[in-house]
């Protein structure tokens, strides 16, 4: 669909930079008019599945339990853009349209004319496919099966133009005689370079120059809950590379068997498309596909590893080697009521004590961790994604209830 108007004026270098804000009213109404279904469900019990190197032997592997955990509050479609008041009329930045909403845009000065049109689907697809590649290799423990058939695949998406794929650490971690294929067809022997569990994220290098690059949303991430988002990815065969589907961000700040955040979709995720992207109507990388929950009745709940994380990974392995993650030295549970997914304040309690650093401030087991740098945490995924802003070394404020009474004291962070 393209939207043709008169403009007033021009500003720049032969550069178009103000619509008429009626336009922007009809763009913000064909862009987020959508469709909902409501859905409900009560608390169940789920095997979730990692989407992970799909075993082309027909064995899905599952990676243990997980509680469905709350639902997510969508938000209504509002965005800043860059604009002026003449005269008593409206006028916003086509540029500024443009980069916020996607989409793109022409002027014709002989009609004196803008023609702008909105992003769909096919243009996202478009524009992130060649920088999504999909990797197959054989796995370690094949049992009986033909060495020719015993293979493995995942998906993964280039980061930088010489070769570097960030892809998730469960694809290829039990891998070996790595091949990339990219989009165009070519392939590539590669190397795992980097590899880190805890946040599911791996680095894989090919030989390779000039090639194209996905765009990761900046950080801190800005999605809301409705947003259009598409994944891409090899679900099941080798052969069904950059296969693409579409949804909705159906929720944000999940928990399910991980160390930090996840984002969630109803996108159909499947086997194969672990370490693909999930990418918004901008064309930006907003996570890396990584799991989902797969029973009898459920449907649709797909899980990503979102931008800023993945950012906070790759960058600490081209910086590092590896992630510097920093701890607070503790062994922490969660109350009952944190643990099932319940909105809570409670404490994390102090199971065990194994930084130096934390033993000379008296920290001891039992004692309740209310605040790390004057934020509340409640949970080990809270932790976690609070620490992601420090390195070991450094310093930082705990408040505790130490033999009863609550103390402030300055702690420093150990390796973890």
């Amino acid at each position: 669909m393209e939207l043709a108007i008169s403009l007033f004026f021009v500003v720049g270098d032969g550069e178009i930079c103000y619509i008429t804000k009626w336009l922007l009213n009809i763009v913000l109404q064909d862009q987020y008019r959508s469709q909902y279904r409501d859905r409900e469900m009560e608390s169940m019990k789920s095997s979730v599945l990692r989407v992970c190197s799909f075993i082309v032997l027909g064995a899905i592997v599952a990676a243990g339990t997980a509680w469905a955990a709350g639902t997510g509050t969508g938000n209504s479609a509002t965005h800043a853009l860059n604009a002026i008041k003449v005269n008593g009329e409206v006028y916003v930045k086509a540029g500024s349209l443009t980069n916020t909403l996607g989409g793109s845009g022409t002027f014709d000065s002989k009609t004196n004319t803008y023609v702008y049109k909105p992003v769909d689907i096919p243009s996202v697809v478009k524009k992130v496919s060649p920088s999504v590649v999909a990797i197959i290799g054989k796995p370690k423990d094949i049992g009986s099966a033909d060495p020719r058939y015993a293979l493995a695949h995942g998906t993964g998406v280039i980061i930088k133009a010489d070769g570097w794929i960030v892809t998730n650490a469960h694809v290829v971690e039990d891998m070996t005689n790595l091949v990339v294929v990219t989009a165009d067809g070519k392939q590539y022997d590669a190397e795992r370079t980097h590899h880190d569990e805890a946040s599911d994220l791996a680095l894989v290098k090919i030989k390779a120059a000039k090639l194209p690059t996905a765009k990761l949303a900046p950080s801190p991430l800005k999605v809301q809950v409705g947003e259009t988002v598409v994944a891409i990815g090899t679900p099941v065969s080798f052969s069904l590379r950059n296969t693409a589907t579409s949804g909705i961000l159906s929720g944000m700040n999940r928990s399910v068997s991980s160390a930090y955040n996840l984002l969630q979709t109803d996108a159909a995720i499947n086997p194969g498309n672990s370490g693909g992207p999930l990418v918004n109507m901008k064309g930006e990388v907003i996570g890396i596909n990584s799991l989902k929950f797969v029973e009898v009745g459920v449907d649709n709940l797909g899980f990503s590893i979102p931008a800023d994380t993945v950012q906070y990974v790759t960058n600490h392995f081209f910086k590092y080697g590896h992630v510097k993650r920093a701890s607070l030295g503790l062994g922490l549970e969660e109350s009952w009521s944190a643990f099932i997914g319940i909105p809570t304040s409670d404490p994390l309690t102090v199971k065990s004590v194994t930084s130096s650093a934390a033993k000379k401030i008296g920290i001891q087991n039992g004692d309740l961790l209310y605040k790390v740098a004057g934020k509340q945490v409640s949970t080990i995924v809270e932790l976690n994604e609070l620490l992601k802003s420090y390195l070991p070394g450094q310093q930082v404020e705990v408040m505790l209830q130490i033999d009863g009474d609550l103390a402030t004291r300055k702690l420093t962070l150990v390796e973890g």
